[in-house]
């Protein structure tokens, strides 16, 4: 367990910007970056089945980008999203200590990461920003919390 804080509770999604989201140090420039890191990356995705690319772009605390892309398989259950390519890339380089995540689809509304990638950084990240954001503009900004209210974490494997 990497030590990041614990979800406050239960909060319900709202597809809006999360007024809990209040990190003063990040700039516009930062969040345009991420965002633009990871619509760059979302170009190498491997979708031969879907059609479906998927960008991801994590900040670590020290301003390292990882990014990641979609790559799927013909044998589905082993397709890998954007978001855990980026995380897995951080933890093989030696971070441990991450900010937020950018995700980029092609959709109207906002892509959100699935339930294996959300487990999957809240084990490594905890409760980081998620900005969402489609190829013309920013959807959101949330608490992995708020996407995560219940999380399953190390905190329930005591003995």
């Amino acid at each position: 367990m990497r030590g990041h804080p614990q979800s406050a509770g239960a909060v319900p999604v709202r597809w809006l910007p999360d007024p809990t989201v209040t990190d003063i140090m990040i700039t516009e420039q930062e969040i345009q970056e991420l965002v633009a890191a990871a619509t760059a990356v979302r170009t190498l995705a491997y979708v031969p089945y879907s059609g479906y690319a998927v960008g991801a772009a994590l900040r670590t605390d020290n301003g390292h980008i990882f990014t990641g892309c979609n790559v799927e398989n013909a044998s589905y259950g082993l397709t890998v999203c954007a978001e855990r390519v980026a995380i897995f890339k951080a933890i093989s380089d030696g971070f441990d200590s991450f900010r937020r995540i950018a995700v980029v689809a092609d959709t109207e509304d906002p892509t959100p990461p699935c339930g294996p990638c959300r487990q999957i950084l809240w084990e490594f990240a905890g409760d980081i920003e998620v900005i969402l954001a489609n190829l013309r503009e920013e959807k959101g900004r949330y608490r992995l919390s708020a996407l995560l209210p219940l999380p399953f974490d190390a905190r329930l494997l005591t003995k």
